[in-house]
């Protein structure tokens, strides 16, 4: 019997010695740090539905594994070149040389900021891949897929799903698409039938469609209709009497209102060389 007590104790001593051991060690060790994202989807910014910018910020949210401090805390976020395209003050602002995770608090904000004054971003995209370290203060032990985040951006539109559903917004083109944006009152336009009570929105989507179509035959009278907008016409100095239309933040971002004489009427023209009518 005192055989079978002794063996229960020393198991026992084994098993406390073990846990204290686990204890300590997690006592002494960093906490670490990564990205707090339900999903590993790329963020998908455009600049083109807020065309007057030239810049604009995308906060990544970052978040603690580990305790609280009551002490503020230092930590790094980097650009990962192997998956970036984006070049550095043309494309994006430098990050910082660390960044601050509050005292008490399990998550912070970063903001990355996106430049919109390169042209081609009219007709291409690009991507800028961080990541985030644990610097002095922080671990950095957990996958790379959680401390990292790809954004992808550029100053192009899609056709929406819902532009082929009104027959009244003719064939689509990004020139287009910018100036519904600009003159419509809305991003988005509802789909008829997409859903039971759709058919009450279809009053509302006319009403934005109606907006465009005045805006594109009487431009230069919803310029001075408008002038809180920012956008403005000036005549283009090539005798052609043909106009540039923009808006005074962002006065290199054009669109070219073209004068047909024979017709004696000012027509947008999109990316393609088309007329853009209603």
């Amino acid at each position: 019997m005192k055989k079978y007590c002794l063996l229960a104790a020393l198991i026992c001593l084994a098993f406390f010695s073990c846990k204290k051991s686990e204890i300590l060690s997690y006592s002494v060790s960093k906490d670490n740090i990564y990205l707090k994202y339900k999903n590993t989807d790329s963020i998908v910014y455009s600049f083109a539905y807020n065309p007057t910018l030239e810049r604009d910020t995308v906060w990544i949210p970052v978040i603690i594994s580990g305790e609280k401090s009551k002490s503020p805390r230092s930590f790094t976020m980097s650009v990962v070149d192997k998956g970036t395209s984006a070049v550095r003050n043309l494309h994006f602002e430098p990050l910082k040389s660390e960044y601050i995770m509050p005292a008490d608090s399990g998550t912070t904000m970063v903001p990355i900021i996106l430049l919109n004054i390169d042209t081609a971003l009219a007709n291409k995209s690009v991507d800028l891949t961080v990541r985030v370290y644990g610097g002095k203060d922080f671990d950095s032990e957990l996958p790379d897929d959680i401390r990292s985040k790809r954004i992808f951006f550029s100053n192009r539109l899609e056709q929406p799903l819902w532009w082929p559903a009104w027959p009244q917004l003719g064939r689509y083109s990004r020139t287009k698409h910018q100036l519904f944006l600009i003159s419509s009152g809305t991003r988005d336009l509802v789909i008829p039938g997409s859903y039971p009570d759709a058919y009450m929105e279809i009053p509302r989507a006319l009403y934005y469609i109606a907006n465009v179509s005045y805006f594109l035959n009487y431009p230069f009278e919803w310029v001075a209709e408008n002038t809180k907008t920012g956008y403005m016409l000036e005549k283009r100095n090539d005798n052609t009497g043909d106009y540039d239309f923009y808006n005074i933040a962002s006065p290199t971002k054009r669109f070219h209102l073209k004068y047909f004489q024979s017709a004696n009427k000012y027509v947008f023209m999109d990316e393609y060389g088309q007329q853009i009518i209603f």
